[in-house]
């Protein structure tokens, strides 16, 4: 702060410059003197004076008196408050909204340029993407600061992606800055069972300001329109929403008609079209369970994974097909040598934050010829030839950590030649990979083997390549869980499928095209974190 008061002119420091200036000057000075107000919604505040008619000139293009266009004797300015209000505009406006009230505390000076519009509605624009007609704000009386301060800058921490927590079907919530309102928009797969139709969402809830005092938050859900909704900020990634009018949810058919309606919405079709007995009782329950929350949630943050280039294909989200329940949304992202698939929605068998695949790039499957590929024992029996592959690796690998803790603790010397064995073992591993990948543009004919079921018969009929696997299965509510052999297939560079050998079906994925935003991974640790706790919600 000091220094900013020595660049101003500002402040008790000796050998001011502005001491003996002009008459003009010494009052502007005067004028001048420090503000220690802090809130971002009052940056800019103060009475009219001279400077708001100066800022009233620069957004009416209207010219500038001499004084204020050079320093004293026509001199370059020494100071940023000799500057030109039309230059201090276009320094405010390139920093960051988050700097200004800092700013607006150095003088009244500066805090009176800082209530120029034309600075709000540049970081509004560069910072959250507003490229609606903001003049139009003026009608209804509310500023770009406004905007920027109790709706953008408020409310920036729930932008992004987001998990609601009902129980173990999850969901995906993306929060945007839409016009002039924020939106949380719950994102749902296509129809089952059409994996590459664009994904669908509707709005859970909106903010925007209906006046100058204060942003209002509204509840979309339901189909009565928009109706009173609360937000609360819990802690460091974590929200909650409230309906405060959940009347408005209700139908006059009640609950018959609501749930003959979410039946159309979540699966397009009626109870009657839908044969399987099991199938029936699976969408019952999901219904009585997610319509008791009435749009009061929770919802924790998620992350896209973070890419590299030596990743088999681009990380990210994809929406797969699971039997019964229907589609689901999996995130697909790498971690060295293995690649896991997370649930992002889920089911009462595998709930949603579970790792529902896990592919071992260091173990690629050569597929016998397309007619040897139709018979299941075949693959059976190439894909368990690896498993016990594997599960021997392992142990050696583990009876050699053992040996080398062994010898070190003997020996009290550096690490045995044994340490230069594992590292020997992840370059074959990663050479077997890379071969695989050099040989994956060459595609080859793949076909299910008889007797696996596919609820999409859809599916590519060449592929790149092909790893082994395991994949997580369970019972109802999550009970005795293991993981079993499975096989993945890469297809091209936004499908993939896996074949569960034990289950004796095949799950088609297809990449999510939509391009999300404020959802980055900060860090790879940030990343791995935010994986480990989703799934210990989960467990």
């Amino acid at each position: 702060m000091a220094v900013c008061a020595r660049l101003c002119g500002v402040g008790p420091a000796r050998g001011c410059r502005r001491r003996g200036a002009a008459r003009e000057q010494r009052r502007g000075a005067a004028d001048s003197e420090p503000d220690t107000d802090t809130d971002p919604e009052e940056a800019g505040g103060g009475g009219v004076t001279e400077d708001d008619e100066a800022a009233e000139r620069i957004e009416g293009g209207r010219p500038l008196p001499p004084s204020v266009e050079a320093g004293p004797a026509g001199r370059a300015p020494l100071s940023l408050l000799e500057l030109p209000p039309e230059l201090l505009v276009q320094i405010f406006g390139s920093l960051p909204g988050t700097d200004l009230p800092s700013l607006a505390r150095v003088c009244t000076t500066f805090r009176r340029i800082l209530r120029t519009d034309t600075i709000w509605r540049r970081r509004c624009r560069e910072e959250y993407g507003v490229c609606e007609n903001l003049r139009k704000l003026e009608i209804t009386g509310v500023s770009c600061r406004d905007v920027y301060a109790k709706l953008l800058h408020r409310y920036r921490h729930i932008l992004g992606l987001w998990q609601p927590d009902i129980g173990p079907y999850g969901g995906l919530l993306n929060v945007v800055v839409d016009g002039l309102f924020i939106i949380g928009w719950m994102y749902l797969p296509p129809h089952d069972p059409h994996v590459d139709d664009p994904m669908r969402f509707k709005p859970l809830f909106r903010i925007h300001l209906m006046e100058r005092k204060c942003a209002t938050v509204e509840c979309m859900y339901g189909h009565k329109g928009p109706h009173n909704g609360h937000i609360q900020i819990v802690k460091k990634d974590e929200f909650s929403t409230k309906c405060n009018q959940t009347d408005h949810h209700r139908m006059s058919g009640g609950r018959q008609e609501e749930f003959r309606t979410w039946l159309r919405e979540e699966w397009g079709r009626t109870l009657e079209d839908i044969f399987h007995e099991h199938m029936q009782e699976l969408i019952l329950m999901k219904f009585i369970y997610t319509s008791q929350y009435d749009n009061c949630l929770t919802y924790r943050r998620i992350y896209l994974p973070p890419s590299s280039p030596e990743d088999l294909i681009q990380p990210g989200l994809f929406k797969g097909t699971y039997g019964s329940h229907g589609l689901e949304i999996v995130m697909l992202s790498f971690h060295g040598k293995k690649a896991k698939g997370t649930k992002i929605t889920g089911d009462p068998n595998i709930p949603a934050g579970q790792q529902t695949v896990e592919i071992d790039l260091a173990h690629p499957l050569q597929l016998p010829d397309i007619e040897t590929l139709r018979d299941f024992s075949e693959l059976s029996r190439i894909v368990l030839e690896v498993q016990e592959q594997v599960r021997r690796e392992e142990q050696e690998r583990e009876q050699s950590q053992e040996e080398q803790e062994h010898s070190q603790q003997a020996a009290s010397q550096p690490a045995s030649p044994l340490g230069g064995g594992g590292a020997e073992g992840e370059e074959t591993a990663a050479g077997a990979e890379g071969k695989t990948q050099d040989k994956a543009p060459a595609s080859q004919p793949f076909v299910l083997p008889t007797g696996v079921i596919s609820r999409n018969e859809d599916y590519p009929r060449t592929c790149r390549v092909c790893f082994y696997g395991t994949g997580l299965i369970a019972g109802h509510g999550f009970t005795s869980p293991e993981r079993t052999p499975g096989v993945f297939v890469l297809f091209d560079d936004d499908r993939f499928g896996f074949i569960w050998l034990e289950l004796k079906s095949f799950s088609l994925y297809s990449r999510i095209k939509v391009s999300f935003q404020n959802a980055q991974a900060p860090s790879q640790e940030a990343f791995d974190e935010m994986l480990k706790n989703i799934q210990f919600l989960a467990t």
